[in-house]
């Protein structure tokens, strides 16, 4: 539906979250790469990525009781999860969330070191927000007191 002559569009909810989690940048910027779902998979829920440095890579994987695709390179390991997967939590850092699973510092994409059976790429995003919050120390975001 156009707005009509002289009339700005109107805007939802949806369309702000959207352009909120659009890709950014300096204009003239290459823009960033986005970690594919290998063929065969598919990702109804969409996809964003979680980001570790590569020493927390290992020890996190053997925490999983599920894993679903999972890059790496030597500086960092990603693991996919479905889209919106920072809904309401804080996830622990050294750790990065990254909507629509973009690569905007990796000098170049990443090479996949599991994949998961099935056709699903997602790894459970509370398993792996409480086995990274085991791993650093930090306590999960709905256990912390609230201060009045």
């Amino acid at each position: 539906m156009s707005p009509g002559p002289g009339r700005a569009p109107v805007r939802t909810l949806d369309t702000l979250v959207r352009l909120r989690r659009g890709p950014g940048g300096p204009p003239g910027a290459a823009p960033p790469r986005r970690l594919a779902v290998p063929e065969g998979m598919t990702a109804p829920l969409g996809c964003d990525a979680v980001s570790v440095p590569a020493r927390l890579g290992p020890p996190l994987m053997s925490r999983l009781p599920r894993i679903g695709c999972v890059y790496a390179d030597q500086a960092h390991w990603w693991w996919l999860v479905p889209a919106d997967s920072d809904y309401a939590l804080e996830w622990p850092a050294p750790a990065q969330y990254t909507t629509g699973a973009l690569l905007t510092d990796s000098p170049q994409v990443p090479g996949l070191l599991h994949r998961p059976d099935g056709t699903l790429p997602y790894t459970p995003p509370i398993p792996l927000y409480l086995a990274l919050c085991r791993l650093t120390g930090t306590t999960p975001s709905w256990s912390r007191p609230i201060s009045a």
